[in-house]
């Protein structure tokens, strides 16, 4: 086989993979979660945004993904919009104040004074 496809590697053909099964089914939750995932890892934080963003409309009460949402508007430097996703999160039920405290993708946040009222609301609820 000799189509240009099969000579991508690791993250680069996991993205065209999901990519292409988003082609068929673009509401298929699990992969666009996947794809939105390696997005991020690969500093493609846009299209993360764009994916997260999607997610949210179709999984409105997931508090997973308001999360995420959040995570990528904080690599955006876009921290107003991060923190109403992460406010949302928390109120859908987000509780995992463990990983909250130590995701590298929130580490524009920890700079915020509302960042701390978050923690603690957590802590007390």
């Amino acid at each position: 086989m000799n189509a240009p496809e099969f000579k991508k590697e690791g993250e680069e053909f996991t993205i065209w993979f999901f990519e292409g099964i988003l082609e068929r089914n673009p509401n298929y939750i699990d992969c666009l979660m996947y794809l939105a995932n390696t997005y991020t890892a690969q500093g493609m934080y846009e299209k993360g945004l764009l994916t997260d963003q999607k997610l949210c409309r179709l999984k409105p009460e997931s508090p997973l993904v308001h999360y995420n949402l959040a995570c990528s508007y904080a690599l955006l430097k876009n921290i107003n919009a991060a923190f109403e996703a992460l406010k949302r999160a928390i109120m859908l039920g987000y509780k995992d104040i463990y990983h909250l405290e130590r995701d590298e993708d929130l580490a524009h946040l920890r700079e915020d004074v509302r960042y701390q009222k978050l923690i603690e609301k957590l802590k007390f609820s």
